[in-house]
């Protein structure tokens, strides 16, 4: 069932009020996290293989194999769950979609500063689009 015309426009204005919030937020709603299927398949396999191990080591007294096995699991799960890395060749995000529609560019990155000094900043910016 299509939405209602007003539907449509409370939900365009929701959208608009998120990304203008929380921009981080959207991107990350926005973003198309799926992973490969291989990841989870070289994933499970490693995990099987690693418990195979596992038992082989215990059935046959041989506590090397057993550890073996548990690092391989370990590894395999590790491997399943950790974020892919960015080859050197493929590009990075561009920037972020504003609630216009156009994209700005994400600055550089700054030098590390403190949770405190962040959370001032945030909160300056946020009294000061405001304007109280």
């Amino acid at each position: 069932m299509p939405l209602s015309e007003y539907e449509q426009r409370v939900l365009e204005q929701m959208e608009r009020q998120l990304t203008s919030d929380d921009p981080r937020l959207a991107n990350t709603l926005t973003h198309n996290g799926h992973r490969a299927a291989g990841r989870y398949v070289i994933a499970s396999v490693g995990a099987v293989v690693g418990l195979l191990l596992l038992v082989f080591g215990a059935a046959g007294s041989q506590p090397l194999l057993g550890v073996l096995g548990f690092v391989v699991m370990f590894a395999a799960v590790a491997f399943a769950f950790a974020n892919p890395r960015r080859h050197r060749g493929q590009a990075g995000p561009q920037g972020v979609v504003a609630a216009d529609g156009t994209v700005r560019r994400t600055p550089a990155p700054r030098a590390h500063r403190g949770f405190m000094t962040r959370l001032e900043e945030r909160w300056e910016k946020r009294r000061g689009e405001d304007g109280r």
